[in-house]
């Protein structure tokens, strides 16, 4: 019997895609930007204390070979030869920090995720250290002190975790965030990794001077982070290395972008003033500044959105980063059980099509942009005898939405010229409620790729560009069109209006629940602090969900 023929579709390129809540493979024809094939598997969260949150970078690198053999083994049933795959991008959860033993591969502790409150403390004594009238962390970096980013995540390690000490005192130690782990690993570990990073995600460590684009000595030594255990810092689309192992040894990995970046990237948002938002564990819109640093006057973060070559120019981008957005539903799922999958969110809201006056904010970390208030914490209210799961898993949704609207305000506030619609991407916004629900709170057309894997095209698209490489044009003309669906608000102005600034009401009363806060320790005093409204909210919350779980309608 003759051999099947393979399909010949021209250059391949692969984009591993390794977000909070899962890690994904997927394969796209660079002449067509079509996507064939991918694989996805779910990474497990641990919260081992109030306001933790660790994943464990073993089963993270774990899935990115178990997603990399799935697809390829797909592409073979689709009778494709993974041959044709040139080259593969790296995409990323920012922030994550994972330090590891250069000579053992282990790491020395689990990645703490970018989510994770347990710094508080350390980001208050830090704060007093920077004079009122130089903030030279922000101007050097364009981020806020906060728990957000890696440096006091680092800060943390050295301070509290022996074996991360010992490794540093001995050159042993390697830090990275997740992309770093994942390409030394992938180039061969112990046997000659790359310890590299791109200038996106080096943009989120707070110690990276955005302006230079290097390390910045007065940063690390202010964060006291020894610059040796550093990855080098390289442009977002080069070759970094070769894959060492598995289905596709051999293959250059010659993209890294941080998730978000790689999301513009994806949507093709090359001009200034393009923005877009992606809606995945939290929410995240960046709109492009071009070659400038726009800095915010209301609470906005400056970053590196992207650089895509050695020798090719720097772009900056303004982002509004919301913490909680898919989040807020596995939550539902997970932590109160009224949904026994993510999707079936859509099914509960649509039954009632309003939230009947209730108002969630899913302040689970604090709040980030426009706020910037660690003292936050996640409160329901508007509850009556009426409210049922279904009004709470709509008032679910619409926080996304409110969350999203704040931080478009703040952004069209900094720019002077308001977003007349909105790009969006990412996994949630297959869920069309959220989509009209959207459109109705912004007042403005929301407008979704019919392919909405945008993070993982940008990374293939800069991987697919890269020099050595080649199989991927960036040049406008020789970009794919895309087909977009479009939502349009339907409902008035004013109710619109009404119903966010009853939000922003619900928003004050968050604030303020964390008087005291000591997550380092693990002190039970912390409860101390809280208001009795706390104690209230979360019996109710409780209470719903132990009827809903056992059926109780």
């Amino acid at each position: 019997m003759a051999a099947t023929k393979k399909a010949v579709l021209g250059p391949l390129v692969g984009a591993v895609d390794q977000g909070t809540s899962s890690t994904r493979f997927l394969v796209f024809n660079s002449k067509t930007a079509e996507l064939l094939s991918h694989h996805q598997v779910e990474i497990k969260q641990e919260f081992p204390r109030e306001g933790w949150v660790e994943q464990d970078p073993k089963e993270i690198l774990q899935s990115v070979y178990e997603c990399i053999e799935k697809t390829c083994e797909k592409l073979g049933q689709l009778n494709i030869d993974i041959s044709n795959i040139k080259a593969i991008g790296v995409s990323n959860q920012r922030e994550t920090t994972v330090v590891w033993d250069k000579l053992t591969g282990e790491p020395l502790y689990n990645a703490v995720v970018w989510l994770d409150l347990r710094t508080q403390s350390t980001v208050e004594n830090l704060s007093k250290r920077i004079p009122g009238n130089n903030n030279f962390v922000k101007s050097k970096t364009g981020l806020p002190l906060s728990t957000y980013f890696s440096a006091v995540k680092l800060r943390w390690l050295l301070d509290n975790v022996k074996n991360v000490q010992k490794a540093v005192e001995e050159n042993r130690a390697l830090f990275g965030t997740i992309d770093s782990w994942l390409i030394w690993s992938l180039t061969g570990g112990v046997n000659g990794g790359v310890h590299c990073t791109d200038v996106t995600n080096a943009s989120r460590t707070m110690l990276f001077n955005i302006h230079s684009l290097e390390w910045d000595k007065e940063l690390c030594e202010f964060f006291g982070i020894p610059m040796e255990i550093l990855p080098n810092v390289r442009s977002s689309s080069e070759i970094y290395g070769l894959m060492k192992a598995g289905a596709l040894e051999g293959v250059p990995i010659s993209g890294c972008l941080g998730d978000q970046s790689a999301a513009l990237v994806g949507q093709m948002c090359f001009q200034d003033g393009q923005a877009k938002n992606t809606y995945g564990t939290g929410c995240f819109l960046l709109c492009n500044t071009g070659h400038k640093c726009v800095f915010s006057e209301h609470g906005l973060l400056t970053t590196v959105a992207y650089k895509l070559g050695r020798d090719k120019p720097v772009y900056y981008a303004l982002e509004g980063s919301v913490a909680i957005a898919g989040a807020v539903i596995r939550w539902l799922r997970d932590n109160l059980g009224i949904i026994k999958s993510s999707e079936e969110i859509e099914k509960l809201a649509k039954e009632v099509g309003t939230s009947y006056g209730c108002y969630f904010v899913p302040a689970f970390s604090g709040l980030y942009a426009p706020y910037w208030e660690p003292s936050a914490r996640g409160i329901i209210c508007g509850l009556t005898q009426f409210t049922n799961k279904c009004h709470i898993a709509f008032a679910a949704l619409e926080a996304v939405c409110f969350q999203t609207r704040e931080i478009l305000d703040a952004m069209n506030r900094d720019c002077g010229i308001p977003l007349s619609h909105l790009q969006v991407d990412g996994g949630m916004t297959s869920n069309k409620i959220l989509m009209q629900l959207q459109a109705d709170i912004l007042y403005i057309p929301v407008v979704k790729p019919s392919m909405p894997e945008t993070t993982a095209l940008g990374a293939a698209m800069a991987a697919g560009a890269a020099e050595g490489v080649g199989v991927w044009s960036l040049e406008p003309e020789d970009l794919s069109a895309v087909t977009m669906e479009r939502f349009e608000p339907q409902i008035n102005a004013e109710e619109s209006e009404i119903r966010y600034s009853t939000w922003k009401k619900a928003v004050m009363k968050s604030i303020g629940w964390v008087t005291t806060q000591s997550p380092e320790s693990g002190d039970p005093s912390i409860f101390c602090s809280l208001p009795l409204g706390f104690f209230i909210v979360s019996s109710m919350v409780m209470l719903i969900g132990a009827r809903y779980i056992s059926g109780i309608p």
